[in-house]
């Protein structure tokens, strides 16, 4: 720790790779069709995400699911809490896509 003469306390400096192991979770059981499901596609703003989307929706489709589309504001940031509300409550499933 070093002191910090703009605040009243000492600077804690926090190492990033001193963190425990992450817990492990149990994978979410499979639904075995998507037909008639609510599917939604978010799309996290990244350049060409939009394209995966799009291919996917109408593979989606094709099976029966009904689709739903999102878009986050910008990819830097966690989706608005209302978006993830939304989401939430409209969505069986939801499939986030990354491109470049």
């Amino acid at each position: 720790m070093a002191d910090n003469p703009s605040s009243s306390g000492p600077t804690v400096v926090l190492d990033p790779t001193a963190g425990k192991a992450a817990a492990t979770l149990p994978a979410a059981a499979r639904v075995p069709s998507i037909q008639g499901l609510t599917v939604g596609l978010l799309d996290i703003s990244k350049p060409r995400g939009d394209v995966f989307l799009n291919r996917l929706e109408e593979l989606l489709a094709e099976r029966g699911a009904t689709v739903a589309r999102y878009v986050k504001p910008t990819f830097a940031k966690p989706a608005p809490v209302d978006l993830r509300h939304e989401i939430a409550t409209n969505c069986d499933a939801v499939i986030e896509a990354l491109a470049d």
